[in-house]
C-alpha cells in the first residue's frame, strides 16, 4: 500500500532531454522494447540504478522525484522486485499518458551521476 504519492525515476540522457522538452511534466512514450513504466518508491533505490548501473553503461545516469495524485495511484498494486526496499508500480506503456494527466507539479532532477 502507498503511503504518499512520491515516485522516482531513474532516466539515461536521452529519456530526460524528452522530459525537458514536456517542460518537465510527463514522460516521454515507452520504446517498444519497453512494454512497462517502473516508478520506484525508494529514492536509495533509484540511485543506485543510476550510479551502479546506468553510469557503466551509459555514461551517466539521472534520478528524478515526481507526484501522483494519491487516488490514481491506488490503480497499480506496489511491487517488490527484490530485498524488501526494491518497491516499484508498474505501469503499462499504453496507460502512460493518462498516467502523465495525473502527475502533480513539475518532475525534479534531484541526482545527477557521470
Amino acid at each position: 500500500m502507498l503511503t504518499d504519492n512520491s515516485a522516482h525515476c531513474v532516466s539515461r540522457c536521452k529519456e530526460l532531454e524528452l522530459v525537458r522538452e514536456l517542460d518537465w511534466r510527463a514522460w516521454p512514450p515507452r520504446l517498444p522494447e519497453q512494454p512497462i513504466f517502473y516508478p520506484v518508491l525508494n529514492e536509495d533505490y533509484a540511485v543506485k540504478i543510476a550510479r551502479d548501473w546506468n553510469v557503466k553503461h551509459d555514461g551517466a545516469g539521472f534520478v528524478t522525484r515526481f507526484e501522483v495524485e494519491s487516488d490514481f495511484l491506488r490503480r497499480y498494486p506496489v511491487q517488490q522486485a527484490g530485498g524488501q526496499t526494491i518497491l516499484e508500480l508498474w505501469v503499462p506503456a499504453e496507460e502512460l499518458d493518462e498516467f502523465n494527466a495525473h502527475i502533480v507539479g513539475k518532475i525534479q532532477l534531484v541526482h545527477e551521476f557521470h
